[in-house]
């Protein structure tokens, strides 16, 4: 029998996130705006994030690993999540037991794309926000840099401000770019408009890829539309449709001539499966040829199937029939991740169906050859993050 193969690889995992302790925001932001600040208050024995006297999330709900229970019913206080969630030595440790070497991390509390910032009344308090985070997240991996792989969220509605805070990452050692993957959403031009080329012109100088994480955009009416059904049916529905906006992300990159315009950027569909790639980009070939996309846009040299081969990723975490093909397909374009510690992340504990990231890894690429599994597990993920 072949070694395992979280023995065999220094294995990456692209998509993690980490739960932000009490003082990102307090410790860091002015003190001059007071509760305004994103804070954790005890409401009722449960910890929760409160800004500007408004309720924003729970630390408990997006810490659900090893858990024994269901969404919303997660850990109520910082006491009862395991310090591998939001302490970094603790997660080193974690990774080593579980056989990881890398995690590529995401925030939680300003969302995934940072758009609950833009709710704050004050601007200049969203953008001081997001700057808090990043210089944070740049003393939380310090203790391995080379393991704990952070990205830089934007102010992204400001262009100008964004690209600085691009560089500013950079010199901070940021690995990637985490960018809204719904600016329409927020009244914003889509991702297509030359609005946002600045932004990706940037991330091409610092060689940095950018990364659209499901759910970044304006999520709120997805799940308002399915109240009905129970909190959690609910939350299945729309989890798993959320794939289906960053189909249309990339749709947007590659039709609006982002890909085009900016071939030196690479850009990640961070947790949005991988099965539905090659029947989209099938779909989108099919249009492209039929509905004169290179009559109208003759400076268009490549369909959308060879710009995603030239420059786009995407990630699995639990697909098993699925992810086989799309890597068959695309073997230089797909990434492993676990999603540690969400909800539905791929992680072993007393919750059923748990799953062991090992486990999955033999079961699922076991056949693999060696030449492909060092792609996925590693080489691919290496290559766009600087990993040695």
């Amino acid at each position: 029998m072949a070694a395992d193969l979280f023995d065999r690889f220094k294995v990456i995992d692209v998509d993690t996130h980490l739960t932000e302790p009490p003082g990102v925001w307090t410790d860091r932001v002015a003190k001059k705006w007071g509760d305004s600040v994103p804070h954790v208050e005890r409401v009722d024995g449960q910890d929760v994030w409160i800004a500007e006297g408004n309720r924003i999330s729970t630390p408990g709900s997006v810490s659900m690993a090893g858990w024994d229970g269901y969404i919303p019913n997660g850990p109520p206080t910082f006491e009862d999540i395991h310090p591998s969630m939001y302490d970094a030595k603790a997660r080193i440790t974690h990774m080593d037991t579980q056989g990881i070497y890398a995690q590529v991390l995401y925030p939680n509390v300003g969302g995934f794309g940072a758009g609950y910032f833009l709710r704050m009344a004050e601007r200049d308090l969203a953008n001081e926000c997001v700057r808090a985070y990043n210089d944070f997240l740049h003393e939380w991996v310090s203790v391995a840099p080379d393991r704990l792989l952070p990205v830089v969220s934007l102010p992204f509605w400001d262009v100008d401000l964004s690209v600085k805070e691009i560089f500013h990452g950079k010199e901070l050692g940021h690995r990637a770019v985490n960018f809204c993957n719904q600016p329409e959403g927020y009244g914003m031009p889509v991702l297509g408009s030359k609005h946002w080329d600045p932004i990706w012109a940037a991330a091409g100088e610092c060689g940095m890829p950018i990364s659209f994480h499901i759910g970044g955009g304006d999520i709120g009416a997805q799940f308002a539309a399915g109240s009905e059904y129970g909190f959690q049916a609910n939350f299945g529905k729309v989890s798993s449709l959320l794939f289906i906006d960053n189909m249309r992300c990339m749709a947007d990159l590659m039709f609006g001539g982002v890909c085009h315009r900016h071939p030196n950027v690479n850009f990640v569909s961070v947790e949005s499966g991988v099965g539905w790639v090659p029947g989209a980009l099938e779909a989108m070939d099919w249009q492209w040829r039929n509905c004169g996309i290179v009559a109208e846009h003759p400076e268009f040299d490549m369909l959308p199937s060879e710009y995603f081969r030239r420059q786009i990723y995407a990630c699995f975490w639990f697909e098993r029939e699925g992810a086989i093909y799309a890597i068959d397909k695309f073997p230089d374009n797909v990434l492993y991740e676990t999603d540690y510690p969400h909800p539905t992340c791929q992680h072993p504990g007393p919750r059923t169906p748990a799953v062991n990231p090992r486990e999955y890894a033999n079961a699922t690429l076991g056949a693999l050859s060696d030449e492909v599994a060092a792609k996925v597990l590693h080489g691919n993920a290496a290559r766009l993050y600087g990993v040695a």
